[in-house]
């Protein structure tokens, strides 16, 4: 037989390991953007209205962080879209430029 929703003998395993309380709260994303006014972060770019391209420290190592951002409560915070290179992956980028420029210039 399945169940769906509660029980009805009033018996919830859960409570046998929290002891009637609640569980933790969760860290939202959104408190963790808010934090994203780091010293650590450069914007040495923007490219358009929302999409800007800076350098920053991230889990110890350094990205370059090419990515879309969104406005909420007057504050700018980085959205979902984007791409962050590592310095290896930037540099092979870097080092294809000329490559790509004249890739723009046959399709154009």
């Amino acid at each position: 037989m399945s169940f769906r929703g509660k029980r009805k003998d009033g018996m919830d395993h859960a409570s046998d390991e929290t002891d009637g309380h609640a569980p933790p709260n969760k860290a939202s994303k959104i408190s963790a953007a808010d934090g994203s006014d780091d010293s650590d972060d450069i914007v040495v770019c923007e490219i358009s209205k929302n999409r800007r391209v800076s350098v920053r420290n991230w889990n110890g190592r350094i990205w370059v962080d090419i990515r879309e951002f969104y406005v909420r409560d007057g504050k700018q915070l980085p959205g979902k879209k984007g791409i962050a290179l590592s310095q290896d992956q930037w540099n092979i980028l870097r080092d294809h430029a000329e490559e790509i420029d004249k890739a723009l210039a046959e399709s154009s």
